[in-house]
């Protein structure tokens, strides 16, 4: 950072005298519980709510919807820890890796997302990616579910889901689901279906000069498997059909809220933003400047789940700044992308000590110059400061 004058950007944006050591973070942070950040998430949902950002998530009857899926994080074939998954590549090499399922508020026709606190999956969860994922969402719903029932959330996930086990815990928790449901993997919804006709309303859509038709199917009191003790559940499938005849997309889900024809394009809808968690979420965190997959460090207790945790409550902060401040939106939008917007305070700060984060943010969206760069400007380390950078892995 600038220093100049006396003083600097880590004084006057940060409040700090002295700036740690990447080892000393590290050392700081590992034994942390990643749970410990539980009060920081449910900061950031309280701000959404206070700047009725929260407005934008409610769908039909005020739910909101949180879609939960597993990620990577934390790859390497070097370095390893206890907490880490192997999996063999095709190179012959043993690659090292932890993995978390991740919740997060999502909205159909909405860009923003907003993440949630993570899961940890541990190796004691098993080796299949069912039972693993199952594990994680079952502590997830019993840790997290008080804490969220006053949103009316619905829960979303894929097909791995949409067993009874963690349909019951949805229901322990006070929450709904909508889950992908494979006619592949659940025969006794498609033997109890079958033979039946159902009611079959169609929407026509125009996409550039060529028509396509969306075709929805439900059913309600269908059970989930083939015993006795199977929970009932609603089921409901999208079909969408191109100009030939030729159905170029199907998928269909259970739910618990009572479908309809006057609900089940919204429910489709509804269905259809669980991919909001791969495309928004995962995609931003990987691709787009928070680097999620690297190397970071494993300690030798939490430390990579912290740097984890941390990860995804930056990505929440700057959400909720985009929603609810728009002096941030005015300097995102100047900049473009968010990869992009990342780097320009690291460069302004260099040669400029700018006053407080609203300088910053002025003078990254162009609403006012930016101050005349001091004669003395220190470009060197701070002789109490660690100067390897923290992006380098190592334990």
């Amino acid at each position: 950072m600038a220093a100049g004058q006396g003083r600097s950007n880590r004084e006057t944006l940060f409040g700090m005298t002295k700036i740690p050591g990447d080892s000393q973070i590290r050392a700081k942070l590992d034994p942390i519980e990643p749970s410990q950040f539980q009060p920081m998430f449910d900061d950031v949902l309280d701000e959404l709510q206070r700047s009725d950002g929260i407005q934008a998530f409610h769908r039909l009857d005020n739910h909101v919807l949180i879609a939960l899926d597993g990620t990577q994080y934390n790859g390497s074939y070097q370095v390893s820890c206890p907490q880490c998954s192997t999996r063999q590549h095709g190179n012959g090499k043993t690659g090292y890796h932890h993995d978390m399922l991740v919740a997060t508020l999502v909205a159909p026709g909405h860009n923003r997302v907003v993440p949630l606190i993570p899961e940890f999956i541990v190796p004691r969860d098993g080796h299949d990616k069912p039972d693993r994922e199952s594990c994680a969402a079952r502590r997830w719903l019993a840790a997290n579910g008080p804490s969220h029932a006053s949103l009316n959330p619905i829960i979303m996930g894929d097909d791995l889901f949409s067993r009874q086990p963690i349909r019951e815990a949805v229901l322990a928790a006070g929450m709904h689901v909508l889950f992908v449901c494979k006619p592949s993997s659940h025969p006794a919804v498609e033997d109890f279906r079958t033979g039946v006709v159902l009611d079959e309303p169609k929407n026509a859509v125009k996409r550039g000069s060529r028509r396509f038709t969306w075709r929805y199917r439900w059913m309600n009191e269908v059970p989930l498997r083939g015993d006795e003790r199977a929970m009932m559940v609603n089921w409901l499938m999208i079909e969408i059909i191109d100009p030939t005849g030729k159905i170029t997309h199907r998928n269909s889900f259970i739910t618990d809220p009572p479908v309809d024809r006057g609900n089940v394009i919204e429910m489709a809808a509804r269905g259809g933003a669980r991919w909001k968690i791969e495309n928004e979420s995962f995609n931003t965190l990987k691709n787009q400047g928070y680097n999620l997959e690297h190397n970071f460090g494993h300690g030798g207790q939490n430390l990579s789940a912290v740097l984890a945790t941390l990860n995804l409550l930056a990505f929440a902060c700057h959400t909720i700044r985009a929603l609810a401040i728009p002096l941030w939106r005015a300097a995102t939008e100047a900049i473009g992308t968010r990869k992009r917007f990342f780097e320009h305070p690291r460069s302004i700060t260099v040669f400029l000590v700018l006053p407080d984060w609203e300088d910053v943010l002025a003078t990254l969206a162009f609403i006012k110059p930016p101050p005349q760069p001091s004669r003395q400007i220190n470009l060197t380390t701070d002789r109490d400061c660690d100067s390897r950078p923290l992006t380098q892995s190592r334990r």
